[in-house]
């Protein structure tokens, strides 16, 4: 699959900003200042916004992304933009009482983090649903995908707020987040579409005939199908990239955590892990997509 700019940068950000509203919405503590409450708000609301606005530049006509919530009954994107809406109002509401009382609405907060899961969840389920993509079509990539939303959403919630609890916390979902992305990547290489069975000739259905081959394309030049939905990254790049998204998305955060947790030093040092993990899981969603091969290829000679 090609791994659109735009896509990643939401799935990242996102995923990071409502990681955070989670948090916030469970009482994670932060400075009673209202001007701070709102900062940090709109650090998790913003992030939230910014890739879901990011992600209608996918679009073939972005100005009618609102029309992708008519169909809540059966596509999972447009459950996603429904649940973002949603928990994004109810949060904000929550944010406004918080600042104007001092105090937190807890109902409230808990609505919040449950729409914060639910978006998170839908938006895995887009990919997961997929059965034409069999590396994604798997239990393992709403808990990726929520994983690294609540690894990222800690570390930022624990450099803007008044984080008390030790840093083991934080290395602990860090640490789980990978793991499960590790399983994620061992499934995953054990269900490319050759495993499968797949191939042009169980795609074209000439497989009685012997063995397929792409004679001549369909068309000259390319089409959506072929900028989209077939994309070829080198074993050696690949490889390259897994461990540059497991570096800077895992090792040095947890190591940063550390630091910090031993020597005590402020916990706004946490925001450079923050910085170092979302840079690593730009690298590891871009692999998510480019490494997934789509059925479609089949018919491109694909093998």
């Amino acid at each position: 699959m090609h791994p659109a700019v735009s896509v990643i940068f939401f799935t990242v950000t996102s995923g990071a900003g409502l990681g955070m509203i989670f948090l916030l919405g469970l009482g994670f503590p932060v400075e009673a200042s209202a001007a701070w409450v709102f900062f940090v708000s709109l650090v998790a609301g913003g992030l939230t916004v910014a890739g879901l606005l990011a992600s209608t530049f996918h679009l073939g006509h972005p100005e009618r992304a609102w029309r992708a919530l008519s169909q809540w009954r059966s596509s999972w994107l447009s459950r996603e933009g429904i649940a973002a809406i949603v928990t994004l109002v109810l949060f904000g509401i929550y944010v406004l009482i918080w600042m104007a009382t001092g105090s937190r609405y807890q109902l409230l907060g808990l609505l919040a983090a449950l729409g914060a899961v639910l978006t998170v969840f839908t938006t895995s389920m887009i990919y997961a649903q997929l059965k034409t993509v069999p590396q994604w079509h798997s239990r393992l990539t709403p808990l990726v995908y929520g994983g690294f939303a609540l690894g990222s959403g800690w570390l930022l919630a624990s450099a803007l707020g008044t984080h008390q609890a030790p840093e083991f916390w934080g290395v602990a979902l860090i640490a789980l987040a990978w793991g499960a992305k590790w399983l994620w990547w061992a499934r995953a290489g054990r269900n490319r579409l050759a495993d499968r069975g797949s191939s042009p000739e169980t795609a074209t259905g000439l497989g009685f005939i012997g063995k397929v081959r792409l004679l001549e394309r369909p068309h000259t030049g390319e089409n959506y199908l072929t900028k989209e939905m077939v994309h070829r990254i080198g074993r050696k790049h690949a490889r390259t990239l897994r461990i540059l998204a497991l570096v800077l998305g895992g090792v040095v955060p947890a190591a940063i955590l550390a630091i910090v947790g031993l020597s005590g030093a402020p916990s706004l040092l946490n925001l450079v892990a923050a910085v170092s993990m979302l840079t690593g899981l730009l690298a590891e969603r871009w692999l998510f997509f480019a490494e997934a091969e789509h059925a479609v290829s089949l018919y491109y000679g694909h093998r």
